[in-house]
């Protein structure tokens, strides 16, 4: 779900904003949404490509970071998680954004190459399950629900044959293609295995086709990221997942606290040792990170809780010790 994917509207943070973003992932303070880490002024270019579900993540670090360091180039493509990683491993750019953790064939290609890295969790996103606004014989489905659906060989193209109780409309379903990290995501946690899924559904590289035939088809669904949906509510219903323990609603409370299963997720960016020692790119992943709350404010992520900040600030200090 990658590449042709129209930029997400930056949106402004307002103060409400920031203290709702302290509130919920435990910071003591709160950065000023701007000052980049270093005083003097820097130049070079500083190339980002991977998922499209993190890249408003990095185009909103990007943006805010021009301002502070004009002549440093941040550029960010939308290859997919897969795609992008096999830029990064191949040496062909300084960060990859990514919707899950990297794979060991992936690994594998990165040592081939020799492009030490590390991951750090910016952010937290909720997968979420939509449907046509007009649907109103469903608020929530089970996770065995969801995989009678997508499984591998699924028949199901009727709302009735999910559940008896539903009316006799046809099922139709959108989604992202087999690129994407959270195809590879989704799969994983209901079907059990990465990349088990049904082929026979309108698959994209863009976000934007699932909105439109989830929207019009009256028996419509389809999934992608929590902020995806935040953007097209107005035409999108999303539906509260029973993971074992309970219909629970995708949301920042549900996500933090881990009550929203199996379907939440951290999203990382992966930076390269080597990259990390010159000092444009040091410069601009100290920023992202110490800006991290903010930005995921601006793009209507899920905010990190306060241990996984911990963790993130740990995680950066280990790779420059290793980039020296």
């Amino acid at each position: 779900m990658d590449a042709s994917r129209r930029p997400r509207a930056i949106v402004g943070i307002t103060i409400l904003a920031l203290i709702t973003v302290l509130a919920l992932s435990g910071c003591g303070t709160i950065d000023a949404w701007s000052g980049s880490a270093k005083d003097e002024e820097l130049a070079g270019k500083v190339t980002v490509d991977g998922s499209s579900t993190v890249a408003p993540l990095s185009t909103a670090a990007a943006e805010s970071y021009a301002d502070e360091q004009p002549k440093v180039q941040v550029t960010v493509g939308t290859s997919g998680t897969g795609g992008g990683f096999k830029k990064f491993c191949a040496g062909a750019t300084d960060i990859a954004d990514a919707s899950r953790v990297i794979k060991d064939t992936e690994k594998a290609a990165c040592e081939k190459n020799d492009v030490r890295h590390d991951e750090l969790s910016v952010a937290n996103d909720a997968l979420t399950v939509v449907v046509n606004k007009n649907v109103h014989w469903v608020d929530c489905l089970s996770t065995e629900q969801l995989k009678k659906i997508w499984e591998p060989g699924s028949g199901i193209t009727n709302w009735q044959q999910v559940d008896p109780r539903f009316p006799n409309e046809p099922l139709k379903l959108f989604g992202p293609d087999t690129d994407s990290g959270t195809f590879d995501y989704f799969t994983k946690a209901i079907n059990g295995k990465e990349g088990a899924s049904r082929t026979d559904y309108k698959s994209t590289a863009d976000d934007n086709d699932t909105v439109r035939g989830v929207s019009g088809s009256r028996g419509g669904m389809g999934y992608f990221g929590f902020s995806y949906f935040e953007e097209n509510q107005s035409d999108l219903k999303s539906l509260m997942i029973n993971g074992g323990g309970g219909c629970v609603v995708p949301s920042i409370t549900s996500v933090q606290n881990g009550t929203y299963k199996p379907l939440s997720r951290p999203l990382f960016i992966y930076p390269t040792v080597k990259a990390l020692k010159r000092p444009e790119v040091e410069d601009f992943v100290e920023y992202f990170v110490e800006h991290h709350a903010q930005i995921t404010a601006s793009t209507q992520f899920i905010p990190l809780n306060s241990e996984q900040e911990d963790k993130l600030r740990a995680d950066l200090k280990r790779l420059k010790e290793a980039a020296g």
